[in-house]
């Protein structure tokens, strides 16, 4: 992709876009779509015309290459073992959705009432025939399911849903054997309740990895008012105490300070460039914090920490971060097809291959976790807290190689973990990467959870529908049998699924426009408080985590944005 605009400095654009991943890309295709205003999109990394981006098993080279992701990684973990982990996230045009699991996850209705709570605001419920709410409405606005338009999906959207273009005979087996546990086959995740076990709906389009840029960035990026920066590192949020009394609504009631651009590295080259509007940040849960924080805007006592003068005392920024913490299980199995015995022959790699590149299909088409099943640990529950990622492979960790045995990867996680950590700024320097502290099962219900996963996958493991395949497990171990060992092992197995929201949250204000909670950064519409003129709009905006991937909900939180963003442009304008 060509930048459309070259650079001058200083340049000047209504709108700027700080992250060209999932939400920044839907951003620049909404507020670019009126001709009268100039976008600006930056991204830090580069282009994604790569071959394994588009290919769907990909992401076996993506993920933990520094071309194409930032190889974070987490501080000590007491919960993990001491462990620290990689942390990926997409460092790309398509950001995480260029190097992600493809698979197409709304959540469950129960989480969006959560966000109307947490938010006042009703229009974040499901919607539907379950009561007044917009969520539903745009997830299928925002859809073009391989099904065709119906009750729960649209069709002729952005988004492209496909059912996956690959089955296994031991996924089948492990979901008639989750039925005899009562986790029943459904036609599929997204309908409100998951309740049941369904192969995984990925974002593709006939094979290939269907990223939020080929969506929503590659179609419009020749428009002449929407420039992209690549390579382009944001450094620090400009802002000043002018604030137009037009503007003081919302979150920006009581602002004190505004947004008035984004100063940026570009080919070795301090700029800045003036936003007239507004600032979008959208550089994820990690990234926007960090900019946040390095610009001043954060706790004050950690920017005092670091000798960073304060502009605005945000409590909340880089607090309240949750995650999926995924239990990878493993069972060798006898008599199966995986894909561990498809690669060890050089005949059947070469067939995959070769399948793949004739027929868009095969194994190659695989997103990393294949079927899924969600449950309640326990019966009172109003919705499943239990989702099961289950994958015809394994291997000892990511990026070893796969073991030379059939075997299959039963993980499991919390959909709602109670644990809550941090990302906090290392030092002033915004090229420091910053501290991830995830803080995964240091609550006693998360620890419960884990425990009731392990032990149920056991139980589905042991079900008569896998007897014939004769399952053996292998991690964590048949030895391990008591709730502390099972506790112990969680902490070893335990990593991310890369599922990183909330550290700059929506809230509830009060009349005067004060944050009803000191971890609210966000009001519903995605406005700072306290700064005019800026907004967070990606995964750091949601109050709770979603049950399941996160990429569709982080959509529905862009689409919202730019409609407010909209809206209050035009009535500006009258």
């Amino acid at each position: 992709m060509e930048e459309v605009n070259p650079v001058v400095s200083p340049a000047e654009f209504d709108f700027i876009v700080v992250g060209a991943g999932s939400a920044g890309c839907l951003l620049a295709n909404r507020l670019s779509a009126d001709p009268n205003h100039r976008v600006l999109l930056i991204e830090a990394g580069g282009t994604d015309n790569w071959f394994w981006i588009k290919v769907p098993v990909g992401y076996l080279y993506t993920i933990a290459n520094p071309r194409t992701d930032w190889c974070f990684t987490t501080e000590a973990d007491p919960g993990l073992a001491g462990r620290s982990i990689h942390y990926a996230r997409g460092r790309v045009i398509g950001g995480s959705s260029s190097i992600n699991a493809m698979i197409h996850m709304r959540g469950q209705a129960s989480d969006y009432d959560l966000w109307a709570r947490a938010t006042g605001d009703d229009r974040w419920r499901w919607g539907g025939s379950n009561g007044p709410g917009e969520t539903l409405a745009i997830y299928r606005e925002l859809e073009d399911y391989f099904g065709g338009s119906d009750e729960w999906h649209g069709a002729g959207g952005e988004i492209r849903v496909e059912r996956p273009r690959v089955r296994w005979k031991i996924l089948d087996a492990w979901q008639a054997a989750a039925a005899e546990l009562g986790i029943s086959p459904i036609d599929e995740f997204n309908r409100g309740d998951n309740s049941g076990s369904a192969y995984f709906h990925v974002n593709q389009k006939r094979g290939r990895r269907w990223s939020m840029a080929d969506a929503f960035l590659h179609p419009v990026a020749h428009r002449p008012n929407l420039a992209i920066y690549t390579h382009t590192q944001a450094l620090k949020l400009l802002t000043d105490g002018r604030v137009l009394d037009r503007q003081r609504h919302g979150a920006w009631t009581t602002a004190q300070r505004r947004a008035t651009g984004v100063r940026l590295l570009k080919d070795g080259h301090i700029i800045d460039v003036q936003a007239r509007r507004e600032v979008i940040l959208s550089a994820g849960a990690i990234g926007s914090p960090q900019l946040m924080q390095a610009s001043g805007l954060g706790p004050a006592g950690l920017l005092t920490q670091h000798q960073i003068p304060v502009a605005v005392d945000l409590p909340g920024v880089g607090e309240n971060l949750q995650d999926h913490l995924q239990l990878r299980t493993i069972y060798r199995v006898r008599g199966a097809r995986t894909v561990n015995t498809l690669y060890r022959n050089w005949i059947t790699r070469a067939g995959m291959g070769l399948q793949y590149l004739a027929l868009r299909s095969g194994p190659m088409t695989m997103p990393p976790s294949t079927l899924g099943a969600f449950a309640k640990s326990e019966p009172a529950l109003a919705s499943p807290d239990l989702e099961w990622h289950v994958q015809p492979l394994s291997l000892a960790k990511f990026g070893e190689p796969l073991h030379p045995f059939g075997a299959i990867t039963p993980s499991v996680c919390n959909l709602r973990p109670s644990s809550r950590g941090h990302v906090r700024i290392a030092s002033a320097d915004p090229l420091t990467y910053p501290k991830i502290t995830c803080n995964y099962l240091s609550t006693d219900a998360d620890r419960r959870a884990a425990v009731c996963g392990l032990r149920m996958t056991r139980q589905i493991m042991a079900a008569p529908s896998l007897a014939r395949y004769r399952p053996e497990e292998l991690l964590p171990g048949p030895q391990l049998v008591s709730d502390e060992d099972l506790q112990a092992a969680a902490g070893e197995l335990g990593t991310t699924i890369f599922h990183p929201v909330g550290t700059c949250a929506m809230g509830s204000f009060d009349a005067r426009g004060l944050p009803r909670s000191a971890e609210t950064v966000l009001d519903t519409d995605c406005r700072v408080y306290g700064v005019a003129g800026l907004r967070v709009a990606d995964a750091s905006a949601m109050p709770t985590i979603t049950s399941g991937n996160t990429n569709a909900p982080v959509m529905l939180i862009a689409e919202r944005a730019a409609r407010a963003i909209l809206g209050e442009s035009l009535a500006m304008s009258l």
